[in-house]
């Protein structure tokens, strides 16, 4: 598994794990949990949850996958904007750990902007790092504005990872926001890197191009996303069937060709655009 440097040094896998909507109720727990095993030794070592995926049901379910072998896993997780004061934070932290089943979170994110001023979450952030309950702090749906104002609050080479949407039909960010990141050296975290519904994976150049290659419309979109350098894409898999699928994308290599049919369907923006979220 191709791998890239965080700020410190330290190397992720640039392919992991997304868990939006697993462990809720109703759901197939047993696959789900066998899957993200199943990633697991598979080389997608990271894997990103939240405290709000399923009101923490999310976070209790990758406890689950990951109970004897935490230290194969580079393990993310999210704090709601609500609660994201500084006192908050550092509950809702404990609050994860403990239905993590461990002791340590890899990556802290603040989920998105809310009303909370980013000063006192960045030093909450801090704060969690000093006392050994996290080991890196980031963000998620920050726009390039955010993001400069959270440069001019946080240390020097505090923020790790910026976590947003980005696939073929949401290209936004490629105007401002991914350049800026790059020029910054602050990786970018890819979340529904195959869309939502399944639309996008039924579009006909997708289909084409993974015909070309005996691929599948999803190994080509994880494919196109991973063309960028400093990027990670977090894929949400709830079938071992697809996430070995997903796995096998880091070995596809789309041709200029491919890369001008997406192109031509999914044109790259000419504008500055609101950063999409979902």
């Amino acid at each position: 598994m191709r791998r890239i440097g965080l700020r410190n040094g330290e190397e992720i896998p640039v392919l992991g794990q997304g868990t939006w909507m697993i462990g809720e109720r109703g759901n197939d727990l047993r696959a789900e949990k066998e899957t993200l095993i199943a990633g697991i030794d598979l080389g997608l070592r990271l894997i990103d949850t939240a405290e709000m995926y399923g009101d923490g049901a999310s976070e209790e379910l990758v406890g689950a996958a990951i109970r004897g072998r935490r230290q194969d896993v580079f393990l993310v997780s999210k704090v709601l904007p609500s609660n994201a004061s500084r006192t908050g934070t550092r509950a809702a932290c404990e609050a994860s750990l403990s239905r993590l089943g461990t002791d340590i979170i890899d990556l802290y994110l603040l989920h998105w902007r809310g009303g909370i001023p980013l000063a006192e979450t960045v030093a909450a952030f801090e704060e969690l790092k000093e006392a050994g309950k996290i080991r890196h702090w980031g963000v998620s749906n920050f726009d390039t504005a955010d993001m400069e104002e959270l440069l001019k609050i946080a240390p020097a080479g505090a923020c790790a990872v910026n976590q947003v949407l980005y696939n073929p039909d949401y290209r936004g960010i490629e105007y401002d926001l991914l350049p800026w990141q790059m020029a910054h050296g602050i990786p970018l975290m890819a979340y529904s890197p195959l869309g939502q519904g399944g639309e996008l994976l039924q579009s006909g150049p997708l289909i084409d191009i993974a015909t070309r290659h005996n691929a599948t419309p999803a190994q080509v979109a994880l494919a196109w996303a991973l063309r960028q350098p400093d990027l990670i894409a977090i894929p949400k898999a709830s079938r071992k069937a697809h996430v070995e699928a997903n796995a096998r994308a880091t070995d596809l290599q789309l041709t200029p060709e491919d890369l001008a049919a997406i192109d031509a369907a999914f044109p790259s923006p000419r504008r500055k655009r609101p950063l999409a979220m979902i």
